[in-house]
């Protein structure tokens, strides 16, 4: 295929608005659905075209982005009768940046390949600030050949960008990444909670400890966040249970141990039972102090 010149874009939430922008401003021509067209209304303003299905978007472009909330929803959005797999041209790329289950992946990859269709799967991380900047990780499963091909389109949105080898190895390495931010974002909360605790200033303590053997992203820039009581979502309660399921899904398949995974879903779901899961996961915070 020639160089791509028109990318589509199916699902316009906190992440993909900016990632959608970005592409705008590098000079793709953008195609847009989501199920609340509302959400979409700023990018059409500033030119996106609309389209009323996935299908109609697909036939459409050169390259075809999604980023929806659920395996489910990916499920749909490729293999339903309005779905990607059915009406995309042969010669066009398909990337989820969904973070979904490994398995799915690797079924889109092969009914795309049986297509003539080139799929990626390619979830991110960074949150909020990252797609905004245009910073985000990104990490990709599939063809060296089709990483290549778009790799332009990836730059527009991230800037660690690397393809960690075939289909399904870049939700593999999402569900690593959530692992990791798991436990972490309780040693966080307990973090701030001692602060207040003590009667300590948790923005000083802060300055000590973001540059030290404790720093980490949460810490930087979800920490102050808790600290204000700011909880606005950069990524969803609800959308971290999801990944931490998944995450836990796979690790049983492979006989692990993961207390911290564990211990984390157990208390994000404990948020998200008092009412708070579209909120984001600073938020955790509030089981931990009191007047939060």
């Amino acid at each position: 295929m020639g160089k791509i010149k028109r990318v589509g874009f199916i699902g316009i939430g906190v992440m993909g608005k900016s990632m959608s922008r970005n592409l705008m401003q590098a000079g793709f021509e953008l195609d847009v659905y989501t199920r609340t067209k509302a959400k979409a209304q700023e990018l059409v303003d500033a030119g996106a075209v609309w389209h009323d299905t996935p299908a109609s978007l697909a036939q459409a472009t050169d390259v075809v982005i999604t980023m929806v909330g659920y395996p489910s929803d990916v499920q749909e959005v490729y293999f339903g009768d309005n779905g990607i797999l059915q009406h995309a041209k042969s010669g066009t790329y398909v990337i989820d940046m969904t973070t979904s289950k490994p398995a799915l992946a690797e079924e889109i990859h092969a009914e795309a390949k049986n297509k003539g269709i080139f799929a990626l799967d390619a979830p991110v991380s960074g949150g909020d600030v990252g797609a905004r900047n245009g910073k985000l990780a990104i990490m990709v499963g599939g063809d060296e050949e089709a990483f290549q091909a778009v790799l332009p389109v990836f730059e527009t949105m991230g800037e660690n960008i690397i393809r960690q080898g075939p289909a399904g190895f870049g939700q593999h390495t999402k569900l690593i990444n959530q692992v990791t931010i798991a436990s972490n974002m309780v040693g966080v909360c307990e973090a701030i909670a001692y602060a207040e605790h003590a009667g300590m200033d948790p923005t000083k303590v802060l300055q000590s400890i973001t540059t030290g053997a404790a720093g980490s992203f949460s810490l930087s820039n979800l920490a102050p966040r808790m600290i204000k009581g700011d909880y606005d979502p950069g990524f969803y309660v609800k959308h971290f249970i999801k990944d931490m399921k998944l995450a836990l899904e796979a690790a049983k398949e492979m006989d692990m141990m993961t207390p911290g995974l564990e211990l984390s879903l157990s208390l994000y779901e404990r948020l998200a039972a008092n009412g708070d899961e579209d909120l984001g996961t600073q938020a955790l915070i509030k089981l931990f102090t009191k007047k939060a």
